[in-house]
């Protein structure tokens, strides 16, 4: 693709994810809006991990920022234009087919809150793994202000390298402020970020983006035992706690066929550790169990109760996940109430 028309597609596709973020920006705390914007910013302006950030430069940005969405909040999501043919925006395999020669990957999907997330970055890798197909994306020309290491779209898997490593630097960053002992300063204590930064966040990322085809892994595995009723339960649950709680439910699912069995027979202490560190506050709430053996793992070496926590949690979060389809089943978008109240009384 010559660079006027990859700039082109570019440009749409960077357009399609100002939509995005103009409809769902509000839906983030201000001190989180903030911190992502400070990090969009970062990647706009591509600056290194580390360099300092104007203030006055980011305010100006942001301002800005947000005086475009303003004016794109009603808008139309555009086309992409590739080879002389344009593609919706959200048919991902026929897109990605047509950039196959381009060394490009695409990928749109549906996240929190149904907002729509889009992506166009350079390809590094396509492979097929366990019968899905498996896209390694590196530079991104194009991304909106959330931008997931990982997504799995029916039977294909993409994992976001650039993204990846940005995370991983907010959460060093965040994790600095006061360096408590736990187990996500555990997992940067396998790196030297003090004094090699790029070098411990390119090593900490081949690592992790692993790890995070093990979870996609089990999102698809999830997927075929949920079957297509479980995206639709989750677009009645929108915007609600319930579909916080369901996306959690999943999660944990997802984890306890794939992730953590995989995770417990490496023997990969930086990993189990990110693992935990990166739980969220919910995820920890609903499956304090996990927590516990991670702490026995930790403390005593006892890597069993690992293994018991993720066989009991296969078992109990296929189970509720099944009782929260059969609640949407009878009782639709009424279901959003009842579904939190199963899994508030469901913890393990």
């Amino acid at each position: 693709m010559n660079p006027h028309a990859l700039n082109v597609l570019a440009d749409t596709v960077q357009h399609n994810c100002h939509i995005s973020d103009a409809r769902h920006g509000a839906d983030y705390s201000l001190c989180v809006y903030l911190m992502k914007m400070r990090e969009y910013y970062r990647w706009e302006m591509h600056l290194p991990f580390g360099a300092p950030l104007g203030k006055d430069a980011v305010g100006d940005w942001l301002a800005s920022r947000e005086q475009l969405w303003e004016g794109l909040e009603d808008a139309e999501l555009r086309p992409l234009p590739i080879d002389d043919q344009e593609y919706d925006p959200f048919d991902t395999d026929a897109i990605n087919a047509s950039l196959a020669t381009h060394g490009l990957v695409y990928s749109s999907g549906l996240g929190q809150r149904a907002k729509p997330h889009f992506f166009l970055a350079d390809l590094e890798c396509h492979d097929a793994v366990g019968g899905c197909a498996v896209y390694v994306a590196a530079d991104e020309h194009a991304r909106d202000l959330t931008a997931p290491p990982a997504m799995s779209l029916g039977n294909s898997i993409f994992l976001r390298r650039e993204s990846l490593r940005r995370m991983l630097w907010e959460k060093l960053e965040s994790w600095r402020w006061s360096r408590p002992d736990n187990a996500l300063g555990r997992a940067f204590a396998c790196y030297d970020f003090d004094r090699d930064l790029d070098g411990s966040l390119d090593a900490m990322a081949d690592r992790e983006i692993a790890n995070a085809l093990l979870h996609e892994q089990g999102e698809v595995a999830a997927g075929g035992l949920l079957g297509e009723d479980w995206e639709r339960m989750l677009l009645d649950l929108a915007q609600t706690p319930a579909e916080l709680m369901a996306r959690a439910v999943r999660d944990h699912l997802a984890d306890c066929l794939v992730t953590l069995p995989r995770l417990a027979e490496g023997d990969d202490p930086p990993a189990l550790h990110f693992y935990l560190g990166n739980l969220t506050h919910l995820r920890r709430d609903i499956f304090p169990a996990l927590a516990l053996a991670y702490d026995r793992w930790h403390n005593d070496g006892d890597a069993a109760s690992l293994a018991v926590a993720f066989q009991r949690g296969r078992a109990h979060w296929q189970r509720i996940a099944e009782q929260m389809l059969e609640l949407h089943h009878d009782l639709g978008p009424e279901a959003a109430s009842p579904i939190k109240s199963l899994v508030e009384g469901s913890r393990l």
